[in-house]
């Protein structure tokens, strides 16, 4: 992990199911379980995330985790709270698809 990255939250990933175009399933932030999507991005929303608490930065640095010490990373913007976590990313879909049963912790990581 960059020196210059500070972990904000960690999300355990609960459960993780693969759709055509997505996954869904529960991931659990400070002990309480949230239902999270991961899809694609799209045109105009672009690579976000949507948390169901507060994060004060317009952008966050996604970190992925699990097994085998595997590990991915992308940037992603910042678009508010939602009640779910929601996860629009074509570089984190594609690489769930090939690391889904791998992937256990996803952290939001702050440059500042």
């Amino acid at each position: 992990m960059n020196n210059q990255l500070k972990k904000m939250l960690s999300i355990k990933i609960k459960k993780l199911d693969m759709f055509p175009n997505h996954f869904f399933g529960i991931g659990k932030i400070d002990g309480e379980e949230y239902k999270i999507n991961i899809q694609g991005q799209s045109v105009i929303r672009g690579k976000l995330i949507k948390l169901p608490i507060k994060f004060h930065d317009e952008k966050a640095v996604l970190h992925l985790s699990g097994i085998n010490d595997i590990s991915f990373e992308d940037i992603v913007n910042y678009k508010g709270e939602s009640e779910w976590i929601e996860i629009d990313s074509d570089m984190i879909l594609y690489y769930l698809a090939d690391h889904q049963d791998q992937i256990d912790t996803i952290d939001v990581l702050s440059r500042f």
